[in-house]
Formats: structure tokens, C-alpha cells, sequence
């Protein structure tokens, strides 16, 4: 899955605390009560063709008393500044106002990394006067401070700590509160394990790391490890195989790192019974080698 796709996931899953944070200008005057809908995408390929990109996420706020227009935002994700074009920008957003008839568009681009020297601003126009003045929200997650968000309630904020602003030497501890805040603000199990793996991707913990992060913060290394085997038992009553395996290779690398291909590979291909033995092992294993040979 790449980053992009990453990043649509987590604003379609939680489209108000996305707007909170990466578009916070324009969100404040949202109503608790407003409904926020993806713009369908099959739409969009239908109508966009070519120009349609899947990877941004179109956001329509409406509010069912009518009481204001509806409101559309553009959010675009971006893990290069450099491939950003802001004339590819406008071009798509006035493709989609013209689409759903409406002036009310809010441009969004959220970049991964610092984006210094990136075109925030368009403005085309002769000698006497501008015709088209187009700029956007900019949310550049390099550039916030990982301390003015280590606490926050807003779900979003906390699963991207990992990619905000903060001394190396502090890795271990942003990791730590991101499965925090995951832990504390998301009770469905699913989309716990999901986020924990988005965590993972963008922390990027090495091996050395992450025996760091199980030394230092055993109490949340644990957390996990308990909810892992939670999941996994409710995962069983429901005969969900796949989803067994899943968490028996998050439980592993949990406690033990990165996983040899084969051993990924066997744990796959494995039956129920066999995965609830290898399961049973972790618990107590001091090596890989104990929970599957």
C-alpha cells in the first residue's frame, strides 16, 4: 500500500478529525451535526476521466437543515513536495466545482515532509488586473511541533505524530504516544490494528529500535500485545482465518522485529489450528524459533 493510499484511508475513516487538523482554518465553523460524505469516486472517473486523481479525497460537508450551502474540500496528499503542482491543483478544483455546481471549494494539501519554497499562491492576470488568484490551506506535518500535538483528543493528530516535528533523540516516546492516543480514542478492534500498522509505517522503527521501545515502554508494548490476543480469540469464534494470521504477525513482530519472508509466508498459509498454537507460544517465547518451528 503506498503512502497515499495510506493517508485516503485515514481522511475517509475520519473525516472530521482530518478536516480539524489538516484544514483547522475553515473547520472551526463546522456544526457537530454536519454530515461530511466522500464524493463518489466512480463519479468522478466518469465525469474527470483522466484528469480525476484517485488518490486525492474529495470531502462534501452539507448540513440536513439547509441552514448553510454545502461545502466542498479538496484535501491532497503529497510525500514529495516536488511532484506538487499547484496549476494541476486549481485545474482539478475548478474541474469539480464546475461538476457539482457549487463556488464553496476549499483546497487542502497536506505535505509529508517540509515544503519549503513550495508554490502556495497562482495568480494569473495581464498588466492592469489579476483574472485568477488561486492559493490553498497548506498543512506541511514536518513543520508541526510534535509537542503542541503529543496529548491532543483529535485522533488524526496523534496517529501523525510519527511524521511531525521533533528531536531524534524523542522517536521512542512519539511512538509511544501515538499508539497512546490510538489506544485511548479508537475502541473499534479492527481499525486499532489497522492505525497500529500505519504507526508503524511511518515511525519506521529498526529492529534495535523497537527493543528499545519494549525495554522503555513495556507497559504500552504489553497494551498491545494483550489486545493482539483479544482480537485474535474474537477473531477465532468468528472463523476469521485471515484476520488470525494478521494479528499473529503483528503479535511477532511485536515482540521479535522484522519477520523472515518464510516465516510470514508459513504463518499465511497455516491452518486455524495451527495458528492458535503459534499464538498460544508468543506469550512465553524468548525466540522466534519457539513460537514456529
Amino acid at each position: 500500500m503506498s503512502h497515499d493510499q495510506n493517508f485516503k484511508n485515514l481522511i475517509l475513516d475520519y473525516p472530521q478529525a482530518a478536516l480539524a487538523l489538516f484544514a483547522a482554518a475553515e473547520a472551526a465553523d463546522l456544526d457537530p451535526d454536519a454530515r461530511i460524505l466522500p464524493v463518489r469516486q466512480e463519479q468522478l472517473q466518469e465525469r474527470l476521466g483522466k484528469r480525476f486523481r484517485e488518490l486525492d479525497v474529495p470531502l462534501l460537508v452539507e448540513w440536513p437543515d439547509g441552514r448553510r450551502a454545502a461545502i466542498l474540500f479538496v484535501l491532497e496528499e503529497e510525500s514529495d513536495p516536488r511532484r506538487f503542482s499547484i496549476h494541476r491543483l486549481a485545474h482539478y478544483c475548478l474541474d469539480l466545482a464546475e461538476l457539482l455546481g457549487t463556488e464553496r471549494v476549499v483546497p487542502v494539501v497536506i505535505f509529508l515532509r517540509a515544503a519549503a519554497g513550495t508554490a502556495e499562491r497562482l495568480r494569473l492576470g495581464g498588466d492592469r488586473r489579476v483574472y485568477l488568484d488561486f492559493h490553498y490551506l497548506r498543512c506541511a506535518l514536518a513543520e508541526l511541533r510534535y509537542a503542541d500535538y503529543r496529548d491532543s483528543t483529535n485522533l488524526v493528530a496523534r496517529l501523525t505524530l510519527p511524521s511531525m516535528d521533533y528531536p531524534p533523540e524523542r522517536k521512542l516516546e512519539v511512538y509511544a504516544q501515538a499508539v497512546r492516543g490510538l489506544t485511548a480514542l479508537e475502541p473499534d478492534p479492527e481499525k486499532r490494528l489497522k492505525y497500529l500498522d500505519f504507526i508503524d509505517i511511518y515511525a519506521d522503527l529498526s529492529d534495535a529500535e523497537r527493543l528499545q521501545y519494549q525495554q522503555t515502554y513495556p507497559e504500552e508494548a504489553q497494551t498491545m500485545s494483550r489486545f493482539a490476543e483479544r482480537f485474535r480469540e474474537e477473531g477465532m469464534q468468528q472463523g476469521m482465518q485471515q484476520g488470525e494470521a494478521r494479528v499473529l504477525v503483528r503479535q511477532l513482530r511485536l515482540k521479535f522485529g522484522a519477520l523472515p519472508e518464510d516465516v510470514e509466508q508459513r504463518i499465511a498459509v497455516a491452518d486455524e489450528a495451527t495458528l492458535l498454537v503459534w499464538s498460544e507460544r508468543v506469550l512465553t517465547a524468548s525466540a522466534l524459533g519457539e513460537v514456529v518451528h
